[in-house]
Parts: structure tokens; C-alpha cells; sequence
């Protein structure tokens, strides 16, 4: 009867698909996994060895992983974020944004010198209009702290809407960025900071999003009108395009394309970047104003026609970004995409020499990456225990025993120092991006 039964069992397993590898995990695995799972595919995806393989768990930023693959697909890898800038007859500026994650002075300041070749020879008040978004809430899973990483999104943005700050001692406050002008918004900002250089959310300690972005917006378009020798002066703030008295000057397609952005938000993991192409994708697919539904239903409808029903649906976004813990993945369904995006496998940073997309949280320590034989592999922890550098090393054949009890820094350190790293690259360079 027993042996009915297991053959029995076996067959629904071979007419389900499900790979008998999705069981407890055996030894060595068990000593490292308390709650999670691993997986290796080889190149042609068929599953070599796992364990618990279809149990969903939290992803964190290994969710970017599914979101590359979805809008470099929606959107194509030399899609480029536009920015409308119009002008009315009182020399208004409005500028009206589509997300555009790069707007950083290096690139405002091209913007300028093209506004200048087209005539525009003074601004006064300096306009911006939202409407292009209409999301249903700020970043799914944002703490709302100070640190850039849960920086807010919307549709025009600068600098990652993290400002840099230098605070000296006797209180002078001075730009902490080399290519950003003091601004006003600073001083509010370094309010309460002791001495030396930091980035802040723009939207520290809660604000009103947009109104606070707007200004962040304003008061950087208004310094380097100063910089590049256009007079004017006036408000700022929140006001939509008026269609019948405001003409199109100028749309500004940023120098950077997705592909190079999306090198950037896998290499450096950012937030923001991942979630500002994650709404485009959604926006360009079912029309602006951009929303997280649209963005969930382009990304889905996309994986779908990749990887098959049965794989979306065990890959939940509620961002593009994994920063929301009610996004989940399964080992087998990161197993997959990694096999159709193998090509892309060259975005991926290396760790233990391997290219790899970590993802962390409190409680949650993941790795996916392709090993040195090509093959691809999935460990999803969500414990508190981080094993993930033992289990990889494991799976490389190598000594795991002296890695099994690292410790690893606070999730909210980690994140900080990796923000304020990218952050610095990127300002440093028009040319690359980061996380």
C-alpha cells in the first residue's frame, strides 16, 4: 500500500511539474537554513538540487532581478526619460516630468544650455506640474525615515531627492555635493546635525511629497539659471501646464538610457531608480498619469509572456524595488527568470566572485546569481540568522566553516552606506548610475 502511494505521489509530482528537490532541506543545508530555501538550474533551466523550492518568502532587493527583466521588455533597453519644459508669455518656466530618476545638476545644466540655444533668455517664477503621476500612495514599504534609500518618488525629481548637506562646526551649513549649489531647502535640512557631510531624505522626519519635491525641484532649476547667466525672478511651486498660454520650449531626453540605468540599479540596488522605471513601465503600457496598479499589471502581464502563468504568479510585486514586505518570490520561480535573464547577467556586481543580486532586510538575507559553470542559483533566507555567504560558498564547492557565524552590520547602516557610495558615484559622473 505504502509503495501505491509513493508512486502515487511521485506522478502527481511529474504531471504537476514540481521537482521532487522541494522538500525539507538535507544535510549540510539543514544547518544553515532554519527558514528558506536554495536552488541551482542548469543553463537550460531544469532544476539540479534544492530544497523547499515553491515556498513563497520575502525577497527584498533580489525583486529587482524580475523588474529588469519586465521593463527592459516594456520599455526597451535604449528607452530614455523625457521632460517637457514649456513657457508661458510672462517668462514662466513649467516643467513637467515623467519620472525621470537622472536629474541631476550635470544633467540640468545640459538642459539649460539647450534652453538658452532656443531662445529662452530670462525665467521668473518656476512652475512644477505633477500631473504625469497619480500613485495610490508614497513607495509601498517605505519606513519614511531619514535615509535616501526610502527617499520618495514622483514624476520630477532631482538628485535622487536625497540633499547633501555639509554642517561645520558653529552651525554654517554649506552644499555636502560638489556639483550642487547651496540651496535654501538645505539649511532647514541640517537642522539638529552635528557637524561633518551626509545626504538626507528630502521628505525627513514626513512632509507633504510633492509640495517638498517641488521645491527640492525649484530651488535647483533656480540656482543653476543663476549659474548659466539667465536672469529672472519669482515664485515657485506647484502649478499644471496651462495648455491655452504656455508653450512647449523644449523635451528633454536625458542622456542616459534604461539599460544603463538598470546597470546601475541592480550593481548599486537603488530604490529609487528601480521604482521610478517600474511606474514608466506600467505608464508607457497603459497610459499616464503613472499609478502602482498600472506598474503591477504591465510588470506581471509581462512576466507572464517570459517565464509562463505558473512563474509570475509566484513572483508578487507590489514595487519594483522589493522594499515592500508583502512582495514575495519562490526559489523555482527566481530559478527561471534567471534562466531567461542570462544575457543580462553581466549587469549583476560579483560577490564571492560571482555575479549576483543580494537583498536584505531585517530578518531576510538573499542572494540569486549565476555560479562560474554558468549555472544559475537561488538562496532566499528569512531568518535571522544570515548564512547566505556559507550557503553560497557551499554551493561553490568550497569551505563554508569559517563564514557560517559572520555577523552582519544593521540593515539600516547597510543601506545608508551603500545609498551614500552610489550616491557619491553618481554626482562624481554624468556617465553611470547607482543604487
Amino acid at each position: 500500500m505504502r509503495r501505491i502511494i509513493w508512486l502515487a505521489f511521485l506522478m502527481l509530482l511529474i504531471i504537476t511539474g514540481k521537482s521532487v528537490f522541494a522538500a525539507g532541506c538535507p544535510p549540510p543545508y539543514a544547518g544553515l537554513i532554519q527558514n528558506g530555501a536554495y536552488g541551482i538550474s542548469d543553463l537550460q533551466g531544469k532544476i539540479l538540487e534544492g530544497c523547499n523550492l515553491d515556498t513563497p518568502y520575502i525577497p527584498a532587493s533580489i525583486l529587482k532581478v524580475p523588474t529588469a527583466l519586465a521593463v527592459l521588455a516594456i520599455l526597451g533597453p535604449d528607452y530614455r526619460f523625457k521632460t517637457r519644459f514649456y513657457i508661458d508669455a510672462q517668462n514662466n518656466l513649467y516643467i513637467q516630468g515623467f519620472g525621470d530618476p537622472l536629474l541631476i545638476p550635470e544633467e540640468i545644466r545640459l538642459i539649460f544650455t539647450e534652453l538658452k540655444q532656443r531662445g529662452l533668455r530670462q525665467i521668473n517664477a518656476i512652475y512644477i506640474d505633477s500631473s504625469n503621476f497619480a500613485l495610490e500612495q508614497q513607495t509601498p514599504g517605505s519606513e519614511f525615515s531619514n535615509n535616501p534609500y526610502d527617499a520618495p518618488v514622483g514624476p520630477t525629481v532631482v538628485n535622487f531627492n536625497s540633499v547633501p548637506i555639509q554642517v561645520q562646526k558653529g552651525g554654517l551649513v554649506f552644499s555636502g555635493g560638489p556639483n550642487t549649489p547651496l540651496l535654501p531647502l538645505m539649511g532647514e535640512l541640517a537642522a539638529g546635525y552635528p557637524p561633518g557631510k551626509r545626504r538626507v531624505n528630502v521628505c525627513q522626519g514626513g512632509c507633504n511629497a510633492d509640495q517638498k519635491m517641488a521645491r527640492y525641484t525649484a530651488e535647483l532649476f533656480r540656482a543653476l539659471q543663476e549659474e548659466a547667466g539667465i536672469p529672472g525672478q519669482g515664485e515657485m511651486g506647484l502649478k499644471k501646464v496651462p495648455q491655452d498660454t504656455a508653450r512647449l520650449l523644449y523635451e528633454h531626453h536625458n542622456s542616459k538610457n534604461l539599460l544603463e540605468l538598470t546597470s546601475s540599479f541592480l550593481k548599486y540596488s537603488s530604490n529609487f531608480i528601480s521604482n521610478l522605471v517600474y511606474l514608466a513601465a506600467g505608464a508607457e503600457k497603459f497610459g499616464w498619469p503613472a499609478t502602482w496598479n498600472k506598474a503591477e499589471r504591465a510588470v506581471e502581464q509581462e512576466l507572464v509572456r517570459q517565464v509562463g502563468t505558473t512563474t509570475a504568479a509566484a513572483l508578487v510585486h507590489r514595487d519594483g524595488s522589493g522594499l515592500c514586505r508583502d512582495d514575495r518570490v519562490t526559489a523555482r520561480a527566481m530559478l527561471e527568470v534567471l534562466r531567461v535573464f542570462r544575457p543580462y547577467a553581466w549587469l549583476l556586481r560579483k560577490h564571492e566572485g560571482v555575479p549576483t543580486k543580494s537583498g536584505s532586510m531585517k530578518g531576510v538575507w538573499n542572494y540569486v546569481g549565476y555560479l562560474n559553470d554558468g549555472r544559475a542559483y537561488a538562496i532566499l533566507l528569512n531568518q535571522q540568522a544570515n548564512r547566505r555567504i556559507a550557503l553560497l560558498r557551499m554551493l561553490q564547492g568550497k569551505d563554508a566553516r569559517k563564514v557560517t557565524t559572520t555577523k552582519r552590520r544593521p540593515v539600516a547602516k547597510t543601506r545608508k552606506k551603500t545609498t551614500a557610495r552610489t550616491l557619491k558615484k553618481k554626482s562624481k559622473r554624468t556617465v553611470k548610475r547607482k543604487r
